[in-house]
């Protein structure tokens, strides 16, 4: 060999997570190659509701080596992101297969082997880029046998022609919840919205700067006094949450974020409607009843369908049996985007940002390949 040998890696995923990795590691001169489970990139992305746009602005939500074109929006759509994403991927020359749904990731000595559909292959570093949004998180409602109507997750809304001339309840208070109930209301149909617990609010914007932003105060102060100095500019712009019938978090946004692992509501339209009356606001679900709804405190109303925006989960425990000491007792990364512990093994964007999660990807995502680069060194002019 020419005494430069390059180390193979193998990424898995190929969202905005596993292409950054992708681009970062072949620019250290690492041969990479990704294994996407479906025919596209961006699987995920594609699978959103229509009218999704990102939180973060444009100049704060491309990947390396190619920023997002002046061509899209401020805040691009759900489209312009796929587009982006498709047009990294082919001026980058990224290697990716798809259609390859990887199965498990075992060692074997110095490498790793990756299994998927009836192959396996070998490399001395793999990278599980798969995402926070494997699973819909779907919970059992007390009485849904009884109700009759339609019961579906955020992730298969699209649209709200489905939904004309019904009264539909949005259960979740999330970014997705109050897009979605926005979506409806908007459209002109009846909304409930079901939020159980305390919760944060911000605006998409303080003083013209993109909330998501406001996250480098974390970086200047501790994220109990940066939330202090936001909170009230927030109150001045949107109000206090008892205004809109909600109750507000003991914890600060930024505190939510790095504690919990919890994005706060950024509101792009949800709490004017609730103002003018077209979004009602409920509490916790007692039980569902035929053709309705009775909420925690004894009140009830009636709906013909109901949208669960209650998140997602994974568990990589499946695909990565043998490592146990790489993932925690959920199936989630001790560390994302960095080393774990097992040599060559990574993990990119399973943390949640309060910068944006694109953005995070991208900042990991050149972490990881700086240190596999250095992991790679030692081998140079081993064969």
């Amino acid at each position: 060999m020419d005494g430069t040998r390059k180390m193979r890696a193998i990424v898995v995923g190929a969202g905005p997570a596993g292409l950054a990795t992708a681009a970062c590691l072949q620019r250290e001169g690492i041969e990479t190659r990704v294994l996407e489970r479906t025919a596209h990139v961006a699987s995920s992305w594609r699978g959103h509701y229509d009218s999704l746009s990102l939180h973060t602005a444009r100049g704060r939500s491309g990947l390396p080596f190619l920023p997002l074109p002046k061509s899209v929006g401020r805040y691009p759509s759900r489209d312009e992101l796929i587009a982006y994403l498709e047009d990294y991927a082919e001026r980058l020359s990224l290697d990716i297969r798809f259609d390859c749904a990887v199965r498990r990731v075992r060692r074997a000595g110095r490498v790793w082997r990756v299994s998927y559909g009836h192959r396996t292959d070998q490399a001395t570093i793999v990278v599980l880029a798969t995402g926070l949004n494997a699973q819909p998180r779907i919970p059992g409602l007390p009485g849904q046998e009884a109700f009759g109507g339609e019961i579906l997750h955020s992730s298969a809304y699209r649209d709200p022609s489905p939904f004309e001339g019904k009264r539909v309840l949005v259960v979740g208070f999330g970014n997705s919840g109050g897009d979605i109930a926005r979506d409806l209301a908007q459209a002109g149909i009846e909304v409930g919205l079901c939020v159980r617990g305390p919760i944060n609010i911000l605006p998409k914007e303080i003083l013209g700067i993109p909330v998501t932003s406001m996250g480098l105060l974390g970086k200047l102060f501790p994220p109990h006094v940066a939330d202090a100095l936001t909170a009230p500019v927030v109150r001045a712009i949107i109000g206090r949450p008892e205004r809109y019938g909600l109750r507000q978090a003991a914890k600060g946004p930024l505190r939510q974020v790095i504690e919990d692992g919890k994005i706060p509501l950024i509101d792009v339209g949800a709490l004017p409607e609730i103002r003018a009356g077209r979004i009602r606001v409920y509490p916790g679900i007692d039980t569902l009843q035929p053709g309705g709804v009775r909420f925690e405190g004894g009140g009830s109303a009636p709906f013909d369908a109901i949208i669960l925006a209650t998140g997602y989960d994974y568990d990589l425990r499946a695909i990565l049996p043998d490592e146990p000491g790489a993932l925690d007792r959920n199936g989630h990364p001790r560390i994302s985007g960095g080393p774990t512990g097992a040599p060559g093994l990574y993990f990119c964007s399973y943390r949640v940002s309060a910068n944006g999660q694109i953005r995070q990807a991208g900042v990991e995502a050149m972490a990881i390949a700086r240190h596999a680069a250095r992991l790679a060194a030692p081998a140079a002019g081993a064969e």
